[in-house]
């Protein structure tokens, strides 16, 4: 087996928990959809959405001041057709584009000689891209709904799912806990047609998220390259410093590509400096590390901005949402059995969960009221005022 068909039979080895967990979940549902009385069957995620849709758009248009689209659509993709749109999440430039699609293609096909070839073809994309790959499906099963260019997608995998697996075990009689499982289905689907819905309507900001993730990529592409560009000594000198687990001269992607999970800024930064790094405006390096590699400084600091614009709109992004689905479902009796049967927990422990975007949301609400989200999303904060909101109230007072 050669250098590249062991990485693609690694990748395959990380995602290994998750592919079964997948598996495992297709394998419950057959066998509660047999034990389950036809009396028991669960409404079609498809009925569901189509019937609370207008009324929740409404919702949120009230609630935010802010127009939702009309050519929204809503799609239901089953477990492929996910794991292929997850590759569309990942905002890559139009030289990336296409071999992303290729990779999560062949990830959704599980299809290793695929992906070694495509690791062949271009291995900086690879040690790039690979990244999103992992994190992103590792996800799958947890991640009920997306929104991306004016399309919703549901979760049908899961949502379609979980309400039978959940009912079958919690075991006989069926019949008297039905109802309760069923509204937490119910609810779990107006929480996600909620969220997405908030989402497709945070125009400037999914502009943002996705121009800093484009400028992001395109710097870690950039380190791929000069990191296997590195003559044999310099990588095995650099890497014994950085005490990375050793690996003999005859696998040299091997080595380099450890080097670039090392020193990848979103791992390095962060593990040296920890997340106060999005509020940095100035990087240092080892001067070894540096002498080793000479750009490294340069790519550091320019990763800065890119970086911190992405986690400054994302996390506002996602705060509004939480905000919103807040204010909008606690009375919901059906929200508040989805989290008592699908998320072991109540609305209580839900409202104080520690979350920076949908904090920083509150108190801007707090002061401005229905005008907030609109100042959110046509002046977006930075990572510093997201962690002191009154440094964005006063730039917007």
């Amino acid at each position: 087996m050669g250098e590249y068909d062991e990485f693609a039979e690694a990748l395959f080895g990380q995602l290994s928990v998750e592919l079964n967990e997948e598996k495992e979940i297709a394998k419950l549902a057959v066998k509660a959809n047999e034990d389950l009385e036809d009396s028991m069957k669960f409404q079609r995620l498809e009925d569901i959405t189509k019937s609370i849709f207008p009324d929740f758009k409404e919702k949120v248009e009230d609630f935010l001041g802010v127009k939702v689209a009309d050519n929204l659509q809503v799609k239901f993709p089953e477990l492929d057709e996910l794991k292929k749109l997850k590759g569309d999440k990942v905002f890559a430039d139009k030289e990336a584009k296409g071999f992303v699609t290729e990779l999560f293609n062949a990830v959704a096909r599980e299809d290793q000689k695929k992906i070694a070839e495509l690791m062949q073809q271009d291995t900086a994309k690879y040690m790039v891209y690979s990244t999103y790959a992992i994190q992103y499906i590792s996800k799958i099963t947890t991640t009920y709904g997306d929104y991306l260019d004016s399309v919703i997608y549901l979760n049908k995998f899961i949502l379609s799912r979980y309400p039978q697996i959940i009912l079958h075990k919690q075991g006989g009689p069926y019949k008297s806990k039905f109802e309760n499982v069923n509204s937490g289905y119910l609810g779990a689907v107006k929480m996600t047609v909620l969220e997405e819905l908030i989402h497709s309507a945070q125009g400037n900001l999914q502009q943002i998220n996705r121009a800093a993730a484009m400028e992001v990529n395109k710097i870690n592409e950039e380190l791929a390259n000069i990191i296997l560009s590195l003559d044999t000594q310099t990588a095995n000198k650099l890497s014994e410093y950085c005490q990375l687990q050793v690996v003999p001269d005859d696998f040299p992607f091997a080595k380099k590509a450890n080097l670039f999970f090392f020193l990848n800024p979103d791992h390095f930064l962060i593990e040296q400096i920890g997340p106060d790094v999005m509020t940095f405006t100035h990087v240092e390096i080892d001067p070894k590390i540096g002498k080793s590699i000479p750009q490294l400084l340069d790519i550091y600091k320019r990763w800065l901005v890119p970086i911190q614009q992405h986690h400054a709109a994302f996390t506002a992004m996602e705060g509004m949402a939480g905000f919103v689905i807040e204010n909008l479902l606690k009375e919901d009796k059906d929200f508040q059995n989805y989290l008592t049967a699908f998320m072991g927990t109540d609305f209580s422990s839900y409202q104080i969960r520690k979350n920076m975007g949908k904090d920083f949301t509150k108190t801007v609400y707090e002061k401005f009221g229905k005008e907030t989200f609109k100042k959110i999303i046509e002046i977006p904060p930075n990572t510093r005022e997201l962690k002191d909101p009154q440094s964005y109230l006063k730039k917007l007072s």
